[in-house]
């Protein structure tokens, strides 16, 4: 017998409740990013390794452990993406879209990233991504920050707490980075192995440490907040002003440093204390410098990305998923005959009346097993054919949901008879 194959540990398929889910999801930020004028773009999933080095950081968790790198036939090294930005940052470059021009993007598909598989993280993993191009005020910060809010309200999702931070310039975390370092050498006895590696190569990512041990030496530790430029101060205020005026309710967490290289001033996630450790479902920030590191010219740049694989779960919890694929009508045929008038039926009520899901019953069954189908599919209503109703040119229209009574109507007047029971 031959051995089954399974799939890569940590790469999960996606299926049945789970996929309507992903679905719903996907389908409602897509409705609300065109809501506010973004369009979308799609991106290759395999980049040269080198966007992601220079645009993430070579001493960053993702590209020193966690990346996969492989070579071509050509010797040349590419990767799977471990993050959309970087390659969004790429194809508006290439292709010219921040000459002179506002771009408001969005994007949703799999990411890459080798780390041991756990609920909320996997392997391959899910995001939602927007990216805005060219506008350096507040104000995009802050509609970012207030689309997702959105979101959230007609996703049904409650309890998700907003965090803000302001990480300033490059010169100013430079020279923060010095007043942390001192700091944290002071107390080099008490990190963890972790902050200690992160010491030489990132420490402001020992702020970020989830180690309970470290809480004491993090809380303590000076705060980036209190060494803004002017100008990341003032952007920071008008933030959280707009904010104010629009009722969004925030937590500034001075703690709050992201995990990636490139971003600048703002940066922001929502959390939520339902999924454990992977409390993060939305986070991102300003990367202003990132445009020009990658080889563009100097272009303000903010965004964000939704792990769709921990919103999904949060909306599966909640009983927040709407049905899917839940037919309005139900076609039972019964008898011979009945097949290709029955067809030809379904398809006449589809170009009438496009937004209604019609089943139709396939592979035969008896009277009582298809009305045993219809009623366990969900739909409304359901429209018997029989021998009888071929020969009359009719159908029985009866209600599955409703106490109402059985109608008789006509092949030529059911349209109109359903657009009226729909409206």
């Amino acid at each position: 017998m031959t051995k089954q194959i399974s799939a890569i540990r940590g790469m999960n398929d996606i299926f049945a409740a789970d996929a309507d889910a992903f679905d719903f999801l996907i389908s409602t930020a897509e409705e609300t990013l065109k809501q506010y004028g973004y369009r979308s773009i799609r991106l290759p999933i395999v980049e040269k390794t080198q966007l992601f080095s220079r645009s993430i950081g070579e001493v960053t968790d993702i590209v020193e452990k966690e990346m996969y790198t492989f070579e071509d036939r050509n010797g040349d090294s590419l990767t799977l993406r471990p993050e959309g930005t970087a390659g969004c940052v790429r194809a508006v470059i290439q292709n010219g879209l921040t000459h002179n021009q506002i771009q408001k993007l969005y994007y949703t598909g799999p990411m890459f990233r080798y780390e041991r598989p756990q609920k909320g993280r996997y392997r391959q993993f899910h995001q939602f991504g927007v990216e805005v191009f060219g506008l350096q005020g507040p104000d995009i910060d802050a509609e970012l920050i207030v689309l997702s809010a959105r979101l959230w309200e007609r996703l049904g999702l409650e309890n998700l707490e907003l965090q803000l931070n302001s990480l300033g310039n490059q010169q100013a975390r430079a020279e923060y980075r010095e007043i942390l370092v001192e700091y944290l050498t002071g107390h080099k006895e008490k990190l963890d192995e972790d902050s200690l590696r992160r010491l030489e190569t990132n420490p402001l990512r020992v702020l970020d440490s989830k180690n309970p041990d470290m809480a004491e030496i993090v809380a303590d530790a000076p705060k980036l907040i209190d060494h803004l430029d002017d100008e990341s101060v003032e952007h920071f205020e008008k933030l959280k002003a707009h904010l104010d005026d629009l009722g969004i309710d925030y937590v500034v967490n001075p703690n709050l440093v992201r995990g990636l290289d490139y971003y600048n001033r703002t940066v922001f996630e929502w959390v939520t204390s339902e999924l454990g450790a992977q409390g993060t479902v939305c986070a991102g920030g300003r990367y202003d410098g990132l445009v020009e590191q990658i080889g563009g010219k100097s272009t303000p740049a903010v965004g964000f990305a939704m792990g769709i694989e921990r919103l999904a779960a949060l909306l599966m919890d909640h009983d927040k998923v709407p049905p899917q694929a839940q037919p309005d009508i139900y076609m039972v045929l019964v008898g011979e005959g009945t097949e290709r008038p029955g067809m030809v039926i379904s398809e006449m009520i589809r170009d009438a009346l496009p937004d209604l899901k019609i089943q139709m019953n396939m592979g035969g069954g008896s009277f009582k097993s298809q009305f045993k189908k219809a009623d366990k599919s969900g739909a409304s209503y359901a429209i018997v054919l029989g021998e009888q109703e071929v020969q009359e040119h009719k159908v029985a229209l009866k209600p599955l949901r409703l106490d109402e009574e059985q109608q008789t109507v006509d092949w030529d007047q059911l349209c109109d008879k359903l657009a009226q029971l729909f409206a």
